[in-house]
């Protein structure tokens, strides 16, 4: 059985579609409108995804948006440290930062963090590096523009990142593969991704797919302002999961929990 492993947690695939619920930290999100934006109220939001089923909370400080200023790497931390510390002991499922910075890879995971999500892809030798020191789970995200067919770019794309990884001591179990929705991506090669998650897979290793509120949504539904997308997230990522994509990202944990039972079952099912 093929497993993601991420520090002490072991997620075995094909058992289940696990569902990451987003904890956004920065003042500027379109999604959470920054009601997360101070520790306490982060923590609290953390505490009632996992109640609501999540089963891995992903935190980030950077802000994805077009034009958004990128922090440093110690204002990331800045952000991220005081949310990490209000969580300390009080979750029973993982917890994962989103950030580019090595730097700021190797402090979170001083704080229980089990989970690396880089946006970049691991594209830089001193984060692979900082994993590799570690027992977390990565989360490899393809970010580049092609114009070839997107489906054998994002394979090609992950097969380089597992070897690479691999070569630095990270074994696949602890590899999760995202092939980036909405991340130098048209709108058809995005609706292609989603339609296509079961060519998605490389040698055993996990596979998530990340659609929540994005721009793919809004276009194809009239482009209803962020907080008003969940029903075409849900069809995004149960289409995903029938198909078998392992992991989803959320921003609306019980929705997404329920709707990845059902998509799984259906996929179970089909046998």
């Amino acid at each position: 059985m093929n497993l993601f492993c991420a520090g002490k947690y072991r997620f075995s695939l094909g058992e289940k579609a696990y569902v990451i619920g987003i904890l956004n930290v920065t003042p500027d999100s379109l999604s959470d409108r920054s009601r997360f934006l101070t520790p306490e109220k982060a923590a609290g939001r953390a505490l009632e995804m996992q109640e609501q089923g999540a089963d891995i909370i992903d935190i980030g400080a950077q802000s994805a948006r077009a034009g958004s200023t990128v922090l440093s790497p110690e204002e990331e931390l800045e952000r991220l440290l005081p949310v990490l510390m209000q969580l300390n002991g009080r979750l029973a499922v993982p917890l994962s930062v989103d950030t580019f910075y090595p730097q700021v890879a190797a402090e979170v995971l001083k704080y229980g963090v089990s989970v690396l999500r880089d946006l970049n892809g691991f594209d830089n030798a001193e984060m692979v590096a900082a994993a590799a020191r570690s027992d977390c789970g990565c989360i490899v995200m393809h970010h580049r523009e092609t114009k070839e067919e997107i489906i054998q770019d994002v394979n090609q794309y992950f097969m380089e990142k597992l070897d690479i990884l691999t070569n630095a001591g990270i074994c696949k179990e602890r590899i999760c593969f995202d092939p980036g929705i909405g991340f130098g991506k048209t709108q058809e090669q995005d609706l292609r991704l989603l339609g296509n998650a079961g060519r998605l897979h490389v040698d055993g290793c996990a596979l998530l797919i990340a659609a929540s509120r994005k721009r793919v949504i809004g276009a194809e539904c009239g482009s209803p302002p962020y907080e008003q997308r969940l029903a075409g997230t849900l069809a995004a990522h149960s289409i995903a999961v029938a198909d078998g994509a392992d992991m989803v990202r959320a921003h609306d944990v019980a929705q997404a929990v329920q709707a990845a039972k059902i998509a799984f079952a259906i996929r179970r099912a089909r046998g």
